[in-house]
């Protein structure tokens, strides 16, 4: 990748999910603009495949980010300043519709996507705090948006990112951390997302057919990513963006 200019020179900034789709693209996209990122994935070899093919100041991170120790263990990586967080990191379900939930599906499902993602924000907000600046970013979806785009699980997750974002940019924007979210609609990634509901097959079936707008590339979401946690986003807090093709307006 092309230099892109300095917004992230001598900055430190996390990403989870990086080893793949939107955390891959945003760890590229943050280096080439100067930062050192602490690139966490459930997968060594993903990272070792982006060590090789991304120059820039990487560290990696292999770790299970649903395991309690798992933000002590990122926040040691990366040093004594954090100034950026990007949980990127998400799976998805099967698209069960409610009457149709195994709880090994809902317990995974809102581990990753949103309490993994909650003690990571809890662990790094401390020394924001103290410094006085930061900025997270959250990856949600255009399932947070509305209850038609996924299964039950995967959707009921996503809306609780925004409240989450939401609230914490309440509490710290006073204190210079900015928090904020994306919310894409379908990106070109290797998350699995199989239909095991007939229910929902003849559901959604029909609306994906008209409604979804074209497969996004990652770069498109790490560029928002990006501008979110640069200071060209100093007076944005509380939002969660729309990177979806137009999909929110349908």
């Amino acid at each position: 990748m092309s230099d892109l200019g300095h917004r992230f020179t001598d900055c430190a900034i996390i990403v989870t999910g990086a080893g793949s789709g939107i955390g891959r693209a945003t760890v590229e996209r943050l280096v080439a603009e100067g930062a050192r990122v602490v690139a966490v994935d459930l997968l060594p070899d993903r990272l070792s495949t982006l060590t090789d093919e991304v120059a820039g100041e990487i560290v990696p991170l292999a770790v299970d980010i649903t395991e309690p120790a798992a933000a002590s263990a990122i926040l040691e990586a990366a040093g004594p300043q954090v100034d950026g967080l990007a949980n990127v990191a998400g799976i998805m379900d099967g698209f069960e519709p409610t009457a149709e939930i195994d709880d090994a599906t809902w317990d995974r499902v809102l581990a990753v996507n949103l309490t993994a993602m909650m003690r990571l924000t809890r662990a790094v907000l401390p020394g924001m705090v103290e410094r006085g600046r930061g900025s997270i970013v959250n990856v949600g979806s255009e399932a947070g948006q509305r209850g038609s785009a996924a299964g039950t699980p995967y959707t009921t997750s996503k809306h609780a990112v925004n409240g989450f974002t939401r609230s914490t940019a309440f509490f710290y924007t006073p204190k210079g951390v900015r928090c904020n979210a994306v919310a894409p609609g379908p990106v070109a990634t290797n998350i699995e997302a199989p239909f095991r509901s007939e229910w929902a097959q003849q559901r959604l079936g029909p609306l994906f057919q008209t409604n979804i707008p074209a497969v996004a590339r990652p770069e498109e979401l790490a560029s928002a990513i990006a501008w979110l946690l640069s200071d060209d986003a100093s007076n944005v807090s509380g939002s969660v963006l729309s990177v979806d093709g137009g999909w929110a307006a349908i």
